[in-house]
């Protein structure tokens, strides 16, 4: 029977913990879970009047727009930028998406009169 077997069983297993450690680390700092609509729309009211465009948006607009945002296929990283209150997209697509989908939503979230 080889008994130098055991040192070497304990030694591959001693080098797999540092590799499950850095797996675990990494699903840890994954995306972003989606906001919720309410907190776009909290960060959407920031970008809005950093922009000072606060007129052009007025009642509830934001909190619907808000909501078309999160049923639409925006990433959740540019969400989270937006809920942060950062107008920033992760690519030209990202951006002309959340372009789309704000146009698309805007005569449906208008207030009525």
């Amino acid at each position: 029977m080889n008994t130098d077997r055991s040192p070497r069983i304990a030694t591959r297993l001693l080098a797999v913990l540092p590799i499950a450690a850095v797996a675990f680390s990494l699903a840890a700092c994954s995306a972003p879970e989606r906001p919720s609509a309410k907190e776009v729309a909290a960060g959407y009211h920031k970008i809005v009047e950093e922009a000072g465009q606060t007129e052009m948006y007025p009642g509830d607009m934001i909190e619907c727009l808000a909501e078309a945002m999160v049923k639409s296929e925006i990433s959740d990283q540019d969400l989270a930028n937006i809920a942060d209150g950062k107008d920033l997209q992760t690519s030209k697509e990202s951006q002309a998406l959340l372009v789309k989908v704000v146009k698309d939503a805007a005569p449906g979230c208008q207030p009525q009169q």
